[in-house]
C-alpha cells in the first residue's frame, strides 16, 4: 500500500529539516514543492508531498501516517 502525506510550514530551516526527516524515514518526494505567500502571517510558506510504500496491511484512517 502507498501512503501519502503533505508537509507544510514556514519557509525556514525547520521546514527543510521536516522534509529531510521524512526522507530519512523512507518517505519519497512526490511531485514538485509548492511555495506561496501567507497574507495573514506575512511570511512565505512551503509545501511538499511525500509518499511511502508500506507492508501489506489494512488502511486505518485513525492511525497516524507516521506510525506506518
Amino acid at each position: 500500500m502507498r501512503i501519502y502525506r503533505f508537509l507544510s510550514g514556514e519557509d525556514d530551516s525547520a521546514f527543510c529539516h521536516k522534509v529531510t526527516k521524512a526522507l530519512i524515514e523512507g518517505w519519497e518526494l512526490h511531485g514538485s514543492p509548492t511555495y506561496g505567500f501567507d497574507a495573514v502571517s506575512k511570511k512565505m510558506r512551503c509545501g511538499q508531498a511525500v509518499t511511502k510504500v508500506v507492508a501489506d496491511q489494512p488502511y486505518d484512517p485513525d492511525k497516524k501516517l507516521v506510525d506506518y
